[in-house]
């Protein structure tokens, strides 16, 4: 049977290098048919986080569940069921879109290659030049083959890094729609931003990372940027002695 989850848990997890503190005790909660910010300053912790999501890296304390199990209990069908979206889109330029997805398909081991790449091309809007380099594509092309490239093996939740930076208008916006289409359809979608604009009328919650540390917004009233505003600030208050 396919491993599959409806939900993330994310139990006081740290991580240190060295001396340094990338993440303390961070806890939260992902679920189905919803999209979490990951928001905060360059260097607080978003990236990390995403990666020991993505089991990249493994936490120095606490634990993550994927329903009931954790990514060892889960063992290998669990990468079966993560997509991601890092900084580098992991395209190939001197290959045609077709090509990147069919390479792609192959290594995630769908069945139908060809033909689960044909879908993604005309879900990321590019049937047209399918059959043309990447290295020609604009970065709003290149980030919406990325997207479907995380998409060809159906995960359950997707994790994207900055989806939206480099990106025109037309092209967020179009990225804005595609990841509501995944939310429907019952997909865990965690995505770090800068961009409170565009995540204003996306994010069903968000949580500000500090210094390594979490709080979540309060969904209730006002704008995103003022809502991370006031949470910047608590985030910046020092934490109580024990």
């Amino acid at each position: 049977m396919r491993f599959d989850f409806d939900c993330v848990h994310v139990r006081d997890v740290s991580r240190h290098y060295g001396r340094r503190r990338a993440l303390s005790r961070v806890s939260l909660e992902c679920r189905g048919g919803e999209v979490l910010g990951l928001l905060g300053p360059n260097g607080a912790g978003k990236s990390t986080l995403l990666s020991i999501l993505a089991t990249l890296i493994t936490p120095s304390s606490g634990e993550v569940r994927y329903g009931t199990a954790t990514a060892t209990q889960a063992g290998a069908g669990l990468r079966g069921r993560l997509g991601l979206l890092a900084h580098d889109l992991h395209l190939y330029p001197e290959l045609t879109a077709r090509e990147n997805l069919v390479f792609f398909a192959r290594l995630y081991g769908v069945a139908d290659p060809q033909g689960c790449a044909r879908l993604a091309l005309g879900r990321a809007g590019l049937e047209e030049r399918a059959d043309d380099f990447v290295a020609a594509f604009s970065r709003g092309m290149r980030q919406r083959l990325a997207l479907e490239r995380a998409l060809l093996h159906d995960p359950r939740l997707l994790l994207l890094d900055e989806p939206f930076t480099g990106l025109d208008d037309t092209s967020a916006a179009t990225l804005v729609r595609r990841l509501k289409e995944l939310r429907a359809q019952g997909r865990i979608v965690v995505l770090a931003t800068h961009d409170l604009d565009v995540a204003e009328g996306l994010l069903d919650r968000a949580a500000v990372l500090r210094d390594g540390r979490l709080v979540t917004i309060d969904n209730s009233h006002g704008p995103l940027r003022e809502r991370y505003r006031m949470h910047v600030a608590a985030v910046q208050a020092p934490a109580p002695k024990a």
